[in-house]
Order: C-alpha cells, then structure tokens, then sequence
C-alpha cells in the first residue's frame, strides 16, 4: 500500500506519538509511507492534489527515535501526488492550532475531502471528522453514555445548572484538547465560578457536565476499531490513566500516568451503544475515554495511547491496525460502489 499520514507538524512529532508507531510499524510491514503536515497540500491547476511529504524506510532503523529522524531530515522531503496514495490517515488535532494557525483547523478535513473524492480511502472519514470538530460531536451519542451537560455562554444559566448539580461540576472550553481549560467547580470554590464562566466564555461557548465521583481515580482509555474494542493475543488495547498529583484531570498531557486496565462488561456496553454512530460516521479508529459508565470523551483526531498500551502489555497494538487497512484496501478492488464513511470501518 501507498499511505499518507497527516500530522500538524512533521518537525514537531516525536518517537513516543502513535502516529510514529504507525507509520514505522507500516514501513516495516512493507508499505511506502509518507508523513506530511497539514498545511503542505496543494490543489493543483491541472486539478490533482499533491503534498511536499516526507518519506523513510524502518529498514535500518531499530527504533523509533532513528526511525522519525530520518523522516525529519532534509533528505526524505519530497512531493507526492495525493491520488495516488491507497489511504490517507487524518492524524493532525485541530485544536492545537486553534489558537496560533486558525486557518489549518478546518485544512486538513478539507483537503482530506478532496482526496476521498479522487478515490483514496481517507480514515477517520473527513467529512464526519469536520462534524466533529468541537464537543457538540459527543452530544449525538446515545444519553444512557453521557453525564449530564449543558453547552451554553449564558452565565446566569450555567450558574443554575450548576446548582442543581448540587454545586459540583466540571467546566471546558467547548474546542479543545490535552485538558486544557478545564476547571472541577465544587462547593469551597464556588467564588470563582463567575471567573472561570467568564474565562471560558471569552472564547466561546463553554461545556459543563456533572462531576462523576469515580473521576478521583482516573479515567479509562479503550481503543475502538471498525467499532469494536481494539484486541489482540486475548488484551484489550486499554489503559487507566491517574494523576497522582490530584489534579482532576488525568490525560497525560496534563501528568497523567498510564496504569493496566481491566476492561469491565461495563465498558464494552458501553462501546455497543456508541458503535451505530462511529460505524455510520466512517471512524476507523478511536480513543474512548471512560469514567465509570459513563464517556467522558470520543477521540477521534489523532488518538493517542498506543504506545502506552503496547509498553503495559508488551502486545504491538499497532500491527492489528495497518492489517486492518490492508483488508479494506482488497475489499475495496471488490466493489466499485463503497463510500468512504462504509469502507473506512468494514
């Protein structure tokens, strides 16, 4: 297979990112791999789409770290024709360039679009990625999954709704990742609230959602495939992840510590009820965070984990993943008439 793998930054990934773990596990299954930002496509004038890319081969390359500096040097940059590729993996999160690249946010759903229609198979599929580019997204999934939230910029709202969780409630921007702006109001800090509303409410609508007790010990991370739990060799490609520093927030960006997981009958439940949606919407791969039984979250840009899972269970979880690409590629040659959102979780 030719893939391509969007990223925000070529020069800013690093060898721990399960987008490296990807792209080297690819390589080494003997796959061309391209790795490219996403402000490097181009529509061309004779109307095909091409991107400056960067390729390596994981021959030669024992880990991770070799491997991504080679594709980081000069020598690997190139220009490739985007029609030509078998897929295209969306891996860039638009909410890191909300703030300094604001044009990028919506590039590389778009540009992925275009792709789909030269007939690459694009995953997750771009144009429900560009539905779900905030966390209104999780409010289409069944109420049975969620806690209870209200997304508004009305202060003396959000203020009553929080009272009638009882004075405690988590608060977040409603674009955004990496725990970032997230705020636990609970009784002793109810002074700020008028402070963090306001903070939030600057920059657009802010998301609040009832505190759920089992938060104290973290969250869960399950990684679902074409739908289902991502599993191999008998483990689920899972983790728990705690700060131990009592932030409330446990995502490893914000000093979360990735710890083994068991997944409950809980948990897959709860993945029955979220698979119509993620199957309908073409997302081949996603990050379900979990608290109790309730979802937390839906990763859908980028998510990330893998490697964390790999090194708590010493299973590569990545292999599964290109193996399932290399499916729907021959399932593709089968069928004229497949759109990208079906064959993106077949």
């Amino acid at each position: 297979m030719r893939i391509g793998i969007v990223v925000n930054r070529v020069l800013t990934e690093q060898p721990g990112f399960s987008t490296t773990r990807l792209a080297m596990t690819a390589s080494r299954m003997g796959h061309e791999v391209w790795v490219m930002g996403v402000d490097e496509f181009s529509h061309d004038p004779d109307g095909s789409l091409s991107a400056i890319a960067r390729r390596a081969s994981a021959k030669g390359h024992r880990t991770l770290k070799a491997y991504l500096e080679r594709v980081q040097s000069d020598e690997a940059v190139e220009r490739i024709v985007i029609d030509e590729l078998d897929v295209l993996m969306m891996r860039n999160d638009p909410a890191e360039d909300v703030t300094n690249r604001p044009w990028a946010v919506s590039s590389g759903f778009l540009f992925g679009q275009l792709a789909v229609s030269r007939g690459v198979l694009v995953v997750n599929d771009p144009a429900s990625l560009a539905n779900a580019v905030n966390k209104t997204y999780f409010q289409h999934f069944p109420e049975e999954v969620r806690p209870r939230t209200m997304i508004s910029r009305d202060g003396e709202a959000i203020t009553a709704f929080i009272q009638e969780l009882q004075g405690k409630a988590v608060l977040k921007p409603l674009q955004g990742s990496g725990g970032a702006g997230v705020f636990l109001v609970s009784g002793k800090e109810s002074p700020n609230v008028n402070q963090m509303i306001e903070a939030l409410s600057r920059d657009g609508y802010v998301v609040v959602q009832e505190y759920l007790a089992a938060a104290k010990d973290g969250d869960t991370r399950v990684f679902v495939m074409n739908g289902f739990p991502l599993e191999r060799d008998g483990h689920y490609a899972a983790f728990q992840r705690v700060n131990q520093s009592g932030d409330m927030r446990s995502n490893m960006h914000a000093g979360g510590e990735a710890h083994p997981v068991k997944v409950t009958d809980e948990m897959l439940h709860l993945v029955d009820l979220v698979r119509p949606k993620l199957m309908e919407d073409g997302m081949f791969l996603v990050g379900l965070d979990v608290v109790g039984n309730k979802l937390m979250e839906v990763n859908v840009f980028s998510p990330g984990g893998l490697g964390s899972s790999q090194n708590l269970y010493e299973i590569d979880f990545t292999e599964p993943v290109i193996e399932a690409l290399e499916h729907k590629i021959e399932v593709r040659g089968a069928y004229d008439n497949l759109k990208n959102a079906q064959l993106a979780t077949l």
